[in-house]
């Protein structure tokens, strides 16, 4: 890769756009000019390169068989019904009003009657296909009926390079997948804020009815490194995926998750942790579609910024006509250390059923005033103060971390962001 720098454009895109002044509906990622592709990754457990079958492909040929079953095509009487309930709906004569681009994108996926079509990933298909290249061969993570498998990915990110990885999670009927994906520098990068290198992932889960699917991700990139996470999950009848993704290195971060909760009863649950220090950008985008009835779904992000950091969320939660009795939810708690900081959160919910429950909310706010003055009377200047506070979201990182080697990331970068933090992590624990 050489060159002018290039741009991916219109990523991690909103489904329904709504926020133009703000220009909150999508991002730009921009890739430094003269990086080399280097993938470098460490694999274990039920973690391996693809040999030659497409075991993704196949799931997703089983799954909309199974789905057929259950979800005959409509007949040539429904057809007709439908579409003279647009007409009417669209007559100007009675004050009807045009579909917006939204609506009539959203039809054609759905009549379309295609598990595939309606696949999505949460960073958009131009970010998905620069990390599927970059990558090379894909990572299988496969477990079969009743199996329960654990897998972990390492994608060391260096300065000068691409270094993605490609990871496709096949979780068939009853199994359980736990997958630990780390993306760390360990060999460090040149301090600063311009960027001069890339890693991320891209991941594919598809949970076959009764799946459970555990991903864990950890982000731990020094400065100058742009880290992209994207994934896209299916789920079946019954089927449950937990994410939990946490995010405190980096210069510029870009997170997008899309679910389609296909089964009924299919559940998704998504945790995000993040740090925002010095002049970090972190943009985060999560958008879940309700198919199955009794479908659930639980977005919580919790973070801290501090220096001059900037940070966007989007969540968008679409209920579909057809789910009833799906429940869909979404929060967000940050902590707006520093007055430098920058922070916009976008929650969406897009609603096409009556049977249904949708909520969000969100708490933002500053260390209050009296909190400062009782950590002075203490001893504690306002920077020290600041620095605890930021201090404490990575000791949570430290202690929750999935592994050992995970936690040694997150112990390094605590250790650049506020130095002793190792020695004062060693000594509470």
């Amino acid at each position: 890769m050489s060159g002018k720098d290039s741009a991916v454009e219109r990523a991690s895109a909103m489904p329904a756009a709504t926020w133009h002044f703000l220009r909150m509906n999508d991002t730009t990622i921009e890739i430094p000019q003269g990086l080399e592709v280097a993938p470098d990754l460490q694999l274990s457990g039920a973690a391996d390169k693809r040999v030659q079958t497409d075991e993704f492909d196949n799931m997703m040929a089983v799954a909309q068989a199974r789905w057929e079953l259950v979800n005959p095509a409509p007949t040539a009487q429904e057809i007709a019904e439908r579409e003279a309930y647009r007409a009417a709906e669209a007559d100007a004569t009675y004050g009807g009003t045009a579909r917006s681009n939204y609506q009539a994108a959203a039809d054609e996926m759905e009549e379309a009657r295609s598990l595939a079509v309606a696949f999505k990933q949460g960073m958009g298909e131009q970010a998905s296909a620069f990390l599927r290249e970059s990558a090379g061969e894909r990572v299988l993570v496969k477990a079969e009926r009743k199996q329960k498998v654990d897998a972990q990915v390492v994608v060391r990110g260096a300065a000068g390079v691409v270094n993605t990885a490609a990871i496709d999670v096949v979780a068939g009927r009853g199994s359980e997948v736990e997958l630990h994906v780390l993306v760390d520098s360990p060999d460090g990068a040149p301090a600063g804020d311009a960027s001069v290198g890339v890693a991320g992932t891209t991941i594919r889960v598809i949970a076959a009815d009764d799946a459970r699917v555990r991903i864990v991700r950890t982000q731990t990139l020094d400065d100058g490194l742009i880290d992209m996470d994207d994934m896209g999950l299916l789920a079946g009848v019954r089927a449950q995926i937990d994410v939990k993704q946490t995010v405190l290195g980096g210069s510029k971060t870009f997170t997008g998750l899309a679910a389609d909760l296909r089964g009924d009863q299919a559940s998704l649950e998504v945790q995000t942790h993040y740090l925002g220090h010095g002049t970090q950008a972190h943009d985060f985008n999560y958008v879940v579609r309700h198919h199955g009835t009794r479908s659930q779904c639980k977005l919580d992000a919790n973070g801290v910024l501090a220096g001059t950091s900037r940070k966007t969320l989007r969540g968008t939660i679409d209920l579909i006509r057809g789910c009833k009795g799906s429940q869909g939810r979404e929060s967000e708690t940050v902590l707006l250390v520093d007055e430098g900081v920058r922070n916009k959160t976008v929650p969406v919910i897009l609603c096409n059923e009556d049977d249904v429950a949708g909520d969000h909310g969100a708490t933002i706010g500053h260390i209050r005033e009296e909190q400062l003055f009782y950590l002075a009377s203490r001893g504690f200047s306002q920077e020290s103060a600041e620095s605890m506070f930021v201090a404490a979201a990575l000791e949570q990182a430290a202690i929750e971390a999935p592994d050992e080697l995970t936690q040694a990331a997150v112990l390094r970068v605590g250790e650049r962001v506020v130095p002793g933090f190792a020695a004062l992590f060693d000594e509470e624990a």
